[in-house]
């Protein structure tokens, strides 16, 4: 094979080539390429209509209400509109944060910020499996507690917090709950209408759509009034001010439409592939497989290989597989996970945890040539460390 395998969809996923072809349709002059601010011509007026449409598209997939979603630039600006807006707005006069200790740096960091501002915010460490206590959750909260802050889907571990399950405890409490959905949008059924949460973080990168684009729910918008992070036009009901991109926008409900519609096959295929792949590497002596292995997605595997380290196994293994160890959010750097570390796990199966993930486009050829990959090469840097 000339080409290396992609095995980094918990990154980044190919985009669908649906959405490339609608997408193109609203870059030129012959399609729909307008401002869609521009109301004054009939140019404009057919952006704005495809924005709205795509607006509607989103909100009957999620059940929610179409003006509750404002379109951002992806979930790492939702989660810090989500969380500094309601911190910052004029309505706020608590400031006590409840997160975890393995959310994505998107909101561990926008938490931070916080804490240099005079916030309070508790860290939650989760079971050794991942999940996060409830009880300890609910033990956690205060009179000075306003937000409650977790992600659906560990992009490192893959494991899937009872959201549903948090949402209903939380309800009764004078405070609300945001989700970050990145990593679950698209790849699991998300119900507004059934599941109390206040605000959530979609990305359309995620499934199969563009980057640059995504959008934050906000339950009841017009109550909820947060603080915009920027100034401008009064664009996304003044909470996001600047032209929307309709490319974009079009792109990323055409794949959440296509994700929706083949919800359940890709579910079906990614299981099948998480089966074959982790057959293979259950031969090997030494291997640990980190996270609840029941309550998790299944096509993201974070896997430690005793006596191996990551970053040896990664670029030994460049030219023929494209995985990670950990996240993607700290740019171009090899490190221990600090997910793993906070759920207890460290020595050789922390320094040892490479991240594999896989979606749509990935074939059982794909991961079945992976998985003899990645089990000679832990043969061989277990056979070098022994000679050394």
């Amino acid at each position: 094979m000339n080409n290396p395998i992609y095995l980094d969809y918990a990154a980044t996923t190919p985009m669908a080539p649906e959405v490339a072809l609608a997408m193109t349709e609203c870059l030129t002059l012959e399609g729909d390429f307008a401002n869609p601010a521009s109301l004054q011509h009939s140019f404009g007026e057919r952006a704005y209509n495809l924005v709205e449409t795509a607006r509607i598209d989103i909100a009957h997939i999620l059940k929610c209400k179409a003006n509750d979603l404002v379109f951002t630039s992806g979930a790492t600006e939702a989660n810090n509109l989500a969380i500094k807006g309601l911190a910052l707005s004029a309505q706020n006069k608590r400031k006590h944060i409840i997160t975890s200790a393995t959310e994505h740096k998107a909101v561990i960091d926008t938490c931070k910020y916080l804490e240099s501002v005079g916030f309070k915010v508790s860290y939650l460490k989760p079971e050794h499996n991942g999940l996060i206590n409830l009880d300890k959750l609910l033990a956690a909260i205060t009179t000075e507690t306003f937000l409650v802050s977790l992600m659906h889907v560990n992009n490192e571990t893959g494991i899937i917090q009872d959201i549903a399950g948090i949402a209903l405890a939380l309800q009764d409490k004078e405070l609300l709950f945001h989700v970050d959905a990145a990593q679950s949008a698209g790849k699991l059924n998300i119900d507004l209408s059934q599941i109390p949460i206040d605000l959530l973080s979609i990305s359309g990168h995620k499934f199969y759509g563009p980057k640059g684009i995504g959008c934050l729910y906000i339950r009841n918008r017009k109550q909820q009034r947060l603080m915009p992070l920027m100034q401008g036009g009064g664009q996304e009901y003044g909470l996001r001010p600047g032209t929307l991109p309709t490319h974009q926008i079009v792109g990323m409900a055409t794949a959440f439409k296509l994700a929706a519609h083949s919800l359940d096959k890709d579910n079906q295929h990614t299981q099948h592939l998480a089966q074959l792949i982790s057959t293979q590497l259950k031969q090997l002596d030494g291997v640990h497989f980190n996270g609840d292995q029941q309550q998790k997605l299944a096509s993201i595997i974070n896997v430690s290989f005793d006596d191996v380290g990551s970053d040896s196994l990664m670029i030994n293994l460049k030219d023929q597989l494209a995985i990670a160890n950990g996240s993607a959010c700290n740019t171009g750097t090899i490190e221990a996970s600090y997910v793993l570390r906070a759920m207890g796990i460290e020595g050789d199966r922390l320094y040892g945890a490479v991240r594999i993930s896989f979606g749509r486009y990935s074939t059982e050829k794909d991961i079945q040539h992976a998985g003899q990959c990645l089990y000679n090469e832990v043969l061989r840097l277990r056979q070098l460390a022994l000679e050394l």
